[in-house]
């Protein structure tokens, strides 16, 4: 046997040597102390176990007018309609996964969207098949980012967004942390971890048509961090079919405006 072999021998005795002494610190490593993982039942065509489902084809219980009354869209053979202004969430979420269904009509713009927490609009349109770089087409977080594709489908034809939402951080009634979104059109991604800060929108709820439960929202979200989904009116009957929202930390909540809203950490 050569010197070097001798050499090459004695490397890898000490390299298994130093393995078998790191592996099981290594392992007891790997979750320490870690509590059960949490189980989640995910049947195809339904809501995750864990969600909380805003429209599944039956009431609007959990939507309420930008007025602060009962949600007037009308609701038929399980798909609601956009009707006249905004609806809003009863439940405020801080981050969050959120689910939507649904289908623009043939004719016209087709437009609505997803506005989280009333400021950053998920674009909803009659803009399949377009190339045009326009904030109008389907995807585009409004103001701020066009989609990575355009992956709309045509009109008539059912879709879904799936977005995780990390919502901005307020202190003082300043945004002092960015939020993120991710999103997903119809299996495909259109926006892969967009930072955002100030609202952009003229159309927000709370500086279109804003209301005294819109207002008082606003002071709610930035008070908390935590704010609603709203459905935009955009004069176009957008139909949707199923919306879901996954909190995904200890901060959501019903919203009542007869509460005086607490602070809270960022």
């Amino acid at each position: 046997m050569t010197k070097s072999t001798d050499t090459s021998l004695l490397v890898r005795f000490f390299i298994f040597a130093w393995y078998m002494v790191l592996l099981p610190f290594c392992v007891a490593q790997e979750a320490p102390n870690a509590p059960p993982l949490k189980i989640v039942q995910a049947v195809e065509g339904k809501a995750p176990s864990d969600a909380v489902v805003l429209f599944n084809g039956g009431t609007t219980d959990a939507f309420l007018g930008v007025d602060g009354k009962a949600c007037r869209w009308p609701v038929k053979d399980g798909v609601l309609t956009v009707g006249t202004g905004f609806i809003v969430s009863k439940l405020h979420f801080r981050d969050a996964q959120i689910h939507a269904e649904f289908s623009v009509p043939k004719e016209g713009h087709g437009n609505s969207g997803l506005y989280i927490h009333g400021h950053y609009e998920m674009q909803i349109s009659n803009t399949a098949g377009s190339a045009q770089p326009s904030k109008e087409v389907i995807g585009s977080l409004y103001r701020f980012e066009l989609p990575l594709v355009n992956a709309g489908r045509a009109p008539q034809t059912w879709q879904s967004y799936d977005i995780i939402y990390r919502a901005p951080r307020y202190r003082d009634g300043k945004i002092v942390e960015p939020g993120t979104i991710t999103s997903i059109l119809n299996g495909v991604l259109v926006q892969n971890h967009v930072s955002f800060t100030e609202p952009r929108s003229p159309y927000t709820p709370y500086v279109y048509n804003q209301t005294p439960y819109t207002a008082k929202i606003l002071e709610s979200i930035q008070a908390t961090n935590a704010g609603p989904l709203y459905l935009q009116d955009h004069q176009s009957p957008v139909q949707y079919r199923s919306v879901w929202i996954r909190p995904l930390d200890d901060q959501a909540h019903a919203f009542d405006e007869k509460v005086a809203v607490t602070p809270r950490v960022p």
